[in-house]
């Protein structure tokens, strides 16, 4: 049981925590972030349908997705002269979507994410006490 967790890095003293580090660090940029979350929406984007979607200059969207690229968070798919960039997997979009997920907590009260939840629960107990 405890091998899968060696394997995969998931102890404290990993190999693969100071790579963590490095994609901490890369996700720590409001555009690459809004990057993977519209890919993660899209599947698949041109640089310039990147740009246009977070109203910036084709040329910094450019140079994020080469970070990323490197990185190895996204990919590209050539069609003639245009370059598609996509996510290499699920994992980028699922660190920034539990990112802004924890975000939400800071904001106090019930967390947006949390409000089904509770709305679950409420009906629940209202139906056992019928």
């Amino acid at each position: 049981m405890d091998a899968d967790k060696t394997i995969c890095g998931r102890l404290p003293d990993s190999q693969y925590v100071e790579l963590a580090v490095e994609v901490f660090g890369m996700l720590a940029d409001a555009t690459r972030v809004r990057v993977i979350l519209a890919l993660r929406d899209a599947g698949e984007l041109s640089v310039n349908h990147l740009a246009d979607i977070l109203d910036k200059q084709p040329a910094a969207v450019s140079q994020h997705l080469a970070k990323l690229r490197l990185a190895r968070i996204v990919t590209t798919r050539h069609e003639g002269q245009r370059v598609f960039y996509r996510l290499e997997n699920e994992h980028a979009a699922r660190l920034v979507t539990d990112a802004i997920l924890q975000a939400e907590h800071s904001l106090g009260g019930i967390p947006r994410h949390h409000h089904a939840e509770a709305a679950r629960a409420e009906t629940t107990s209202a139906e056992s006490l019928s």
